[in-house]
């Protein structure tokens, strides 16, 4: 596929001569071998956030104000709809976010047409990334597991990033902070399942008296095991034979306290900024609020600055064009907060159609334009209706007066 997209290797070596390292040690990024994505435990962290995203609305405004447009341009709507010929947008969200929070790094590359607007976007879930200088711009070298590597701009790149730190152009990769609680999380699941092992092995040795065949042995044994470590041993006594001595084997293992896996556990949960709550699906409004604004708000914004930055121009951004990614599927409300809401739609401030879809119903005809309950006004048309009242009062006032004359 990217051979298809970048042209073949050949090209790639031609090009990348022509390239001078930065003078940096911090420009070269390596990811995580992908043991940290096989742990249960850092899935069921990462899952939430992709899940959420994932459900992101992407769209095209341009203008400002009265003069703002949504998706005016069917060419990039396509686009931030199925990124490409191979994933919707929800896959591609899904996994710029999984790679964001494994790696601290994420990129996409935007494949251009002839006259350079968007055409195509792709995830690079590259092994490391290297960055190159020539004349004054930025390229990024790619190589992937298979040993290929793709040249690119830089300015072609869709960016995430997270810990944004020591680096001048990568995210802080977590794999030193993250190697302790997870070789203990290793060795706890390792010896819990080897204390199971064991509890397999021989409980009772019998020592004979006199030099058996071994044939003579197997029959014995079996004879004991038969005998007396049966549940049909009635009474549960045994006779002593002077042929033999029983010797029990105490096997002691070592197993952790529920108490210290839960502390592993509880470490993971705070290094990806999620709880049991969060995990399990058992938040309540209010708890589900405080991990939307603290943990997935800021990666909206991200890639909505990253997705604009790359689509637009400084001056094609001059007049409004952007791209918001829209979070209204990410709200969760009760039913009593969501039928409060029908107070918007009587004011203008929500569409029909926008409560039906967070009701779960489907759309209306005509509901797309805002209504208005007749007892409610703009403050200016409030202000003439005031007017026209005190004017009536006085004019009836002049002519209860001069009836009066």
């Amino acid at each position: 596929m990217f051979s298809k997209i970048f042209g073949n290797k050949k090209q790639a070596e031609s090009t990348f001569k022509r390239f001078e390292l930065i003078n940096d040690s911090s420009t070269t990024f390596y990811s995580w071998d992908g043991n940290l994505f096989d742990n249960d435990i850092v899935r069921s962290c990462v899952r939430p956030k992709a899940n959420a995203i994932g459900k992101l609305n992407a769209k095209h405004i341009r203008g400002h104000d009265e003069n703002m447009v949504i998706n005016p341009d069917p060419h990039i709507r396509e686009i931030l709809q199925n990124p490409n010929p191979y994933m919707s947008m929800q896959d591609f969200l899904m996994k710029m976010i999984l790679q964001r929070e494994l790696n601290h790094n994420a990129f996409a590359y935007v494949k251009r047409d002839p006259l350079g607007h968007p055409e195509e976007i792709y995830p690079l879930p590259a092994s490391s990334v290297e960055l190159l200088e020539k004349g004054g711009e930025m390229f990024a070298k790619f190589r992937f597991r298979t040993g290929k590597y793709i040249v690119v701009p830089y300015e072609d790149i869709i960016h995430l990033r997270k810990d944004f730190y020591d680096h001048d152009f990568f995210g802080s990769g977590g794999v030193h902070v993250l190697k302790p609680v997870m070789e203990v999380i290793t060795t706890t699941d390792q010896g819990v399942v080897n204390a199971i092992k064991n509890s397999a092995v021989i409980r009772w040795l019998l020592k004979f008296k006199n030099v058996l065949k071994p044939e003579d042995k197997k029959i014995q044994v079996k004879e004991f095991v038969d005998n007396y470590l049966q549940i049909t041993n009635e009474g549960g006594a045994a006779a002593s034979d002077p042929r033999y001595e029983v010797e029990q084997v105490n096997n002691e293992n070592y197993v952790p306290n529920a108490e210290q896996m839960e502390k592993s556990v509880q470490r993971l949960y705070a290094y990806f900024g999620v709880n049991e709550k969060i995990v399990q699906n058992k938040f309540t409004e209010d708890e589900w609020n405080a991990f939307y604004e603290s943990e997935l708000e800021p990666p909206i914004i991200q890639l909505s600055n990253a997705f604009t930055n790359v689509f637009f121009t400084k001056r094609e951004r001059g007049y409004g064009n952007k791209i918001l990614f829209e979070s209204s599927n990410l709200a969760y409300a009760s039913m009593k907060t969501k039928l409060s809401l029908v107070q918007m739609v009587d004011r203008g401030a929500l569409v029909p159609n926008k409560w039906n879809e967070i009701m779960g119903l489907p759309p209306v005809e005509g509901g797309n334009k805002p209504i208005r309950r007749l007892d409610t006004a703009t403050v200016e048309d409030g202000d003439k209706f005031v007017k026209e009242v005190n004017k009536e009062n006085e004019q009836q006032s002049d002519g209860e007066d001069s009836g009066a004359n």
